[in-house]
């Protein structure tokens, strides 16, 4: 198994470049929300690797929201964020990424504070590289490579289909699977398809991965005389802050509405950018930092593979949390549209959604903080609009597949490559067809 890596490069923009950079960002497309994958500064179509990326400013319209808890408004940089989630060793890909595009990165990044183009640039990117507080794969160990191997096998499969129709229509299912395995067998022959083999897990994922296995659990343990003491005090303070939260949730300003709009729906598959700031105190803090190490542990061990809690849409998705913990920012890869999105939260996972964004400024008000909030489904829209960023270049390696048919199209090579099926499961398989 190949397992999946992200990186996300944070940094301040030069005020005085800011005109510049979103020019140049604008040019990567070739119209709003529609990447060109060849464009001469980052050819993101040339790297096979990669899965999702984005560059996206950081221009958060909400900094005034703090003034709810008479607090002074805090002035932050201007963020470039350079983000994507790839297969493989990380410091591989940016090699290859510096190889292949380091002088249209160093035409970006030259728009950045402190920025100088004799800099190292793959030293400048991890210096400025920003942890990720949680983080979810749809299904790890699913490459780039399969992704398109699977796709270009299911297209196969239906051309075949289509064209032997009808002696494939008179003859028992199990012949029917027996055909398909011959015809794919040739065209592999044919070098018209190529299915590859897995590769070895590296070891040094396999230790990390038991280790972090291991560590949470223990880490809860050694905590747990703590947090008996502890927590029946910050939840009893935790509800009587619920109780006086403000909520700003008014509809955002049309013209920006439209502007996000603009942006999505350009394919199956969108983008989704929020920013916020943390409710003040270290109640909230705590909460936060813990909801988000118990989602991140989650995603990595306990949920099933293809499944955000009960939401299949989603491909990758992260939180990281900015400015001393001051700030949270929010990224996601999903299908469908943001209304449809929206509702599968609401719906789905609501009171996970209300664990984490309710630490966030103007959020609608719960209840012990997984208890009402988003129900309000008005207000929670009305509020994730307002902390939506418009993000300047997104791209997808598999555009026009959503996880489902990538989950599909693994399970028709699966009962391709199965040695045995039963008369059901062979009637199963023929209809994923």
């Amino acid at each position: 198994m190949t397992p999946q890596a992200s990186f996300m490069i944070l940094a301040p923009i030069d005020p005085r470049r800011e005109p510049e950079l979103r020019r140049l960002l604008a040019s990567m497309n070739d119209a709003p929300g529609r990447v060109n994958a060849g464009n001469a500064l980052i050819p993101f179509g040339e790297f096979d690797t990669l899965h999702f990326t984005r560059f996206v400013i950081l221009d958060d319209k909400t900094l005034e929201d703090v003034r709810v808890y008479d607090l002074p408004v805090r002035t932050y940089p201007l963020y470039l964020a350079f983000l994507g989630d790839i297969d493989g060793d990380l410091d591989a890909f940016l090699g290859k990424l510096v190889k292949r595009a380091g002088k249209g990165l160093v035409t970006i990044f030259s728009c950045c504070a402190g920025f100088a183009s004799v800099t190292d640039l793959v030293e400048w990117m991890k210096t400025h590289s920003s942890p990720v507080t949680a983080n979810y794969v749809n299904w790890r160990g699913r490459t780039v490579r399969r992704i398109r191997e699977e796709d270009a096998l299911k297209k196969a499969l239906d051309e075949y289909l289509r064209t032997h129709a009808p002696v494939l229509s008179s003859i028992p299912p199990r012949e029917v699977v027996s055909k398909l395995q011959q015809f794919v067998d040739a065209e592999k022959s044919a070098g018209r398809l190529t299915l590859s083999a897995e590769s070895p897990t590296p070891i040094g994922w396999w230790i990390r991965n038991a280790l972090h296995l291991i560590g949470g659990p223990l880490l809860f343990v050694f905590a747990f005389p703590l947090l008996i003491v502890v927590a029946p005090v910050l939840l009893v303070r935790l509800r009587t802050l619920e109780k006086t939260d403000v909520e700003l949730c008014s509809r955002v300003d049309q013209a920006y509405s439209d502007a996000l709009a603009l942006l999505e729906d350009r394919d199956v598959t969108n983008q989704f950018t929020a920013l916020a700031s943390r409710k003040p105190g270290f109640v909230r803090l705590w909460t936060l930092m813990g909801i988000l190490a118990g989602v991140d542990y989650a995603a990595r061990h306990l949920v099933r593979r293809g499944r955000l809690g009960r939401i299949r849409s989603i491909h990758f998705a992260r939180w990281v949390l900015l400015d001393g913990n001051k700030r949270g920012a929010f990224f996601s890869n999903y299908d469908g549209t943001v209304e449809s999105y929206m509702d599968d939260f609401i719906n789905k996972a609501g009171f996970g959604l209300n664990a984490i964004f309710s630490n966030a400024i103007g959020y609608p008000r719960t209840n012990w903080l997984v208890c009402d909030g988003c129900a309000d489904e008005q207000k929670y829209k009305n509020f994730l609009r307002r902390h939506t960023l418009p993000t300047q270049v997104w791209y997808k390696a598999y555009p026009g597949l959503t996880a489902i048919d990538l989950e599909r199209n693994r399970r028709i090579r699966e009962g391709l490559e199965s040695s045995s099926m039963s008369e059901q499961q062979t009637r199963e398989w023929l209809a994923l067809l």
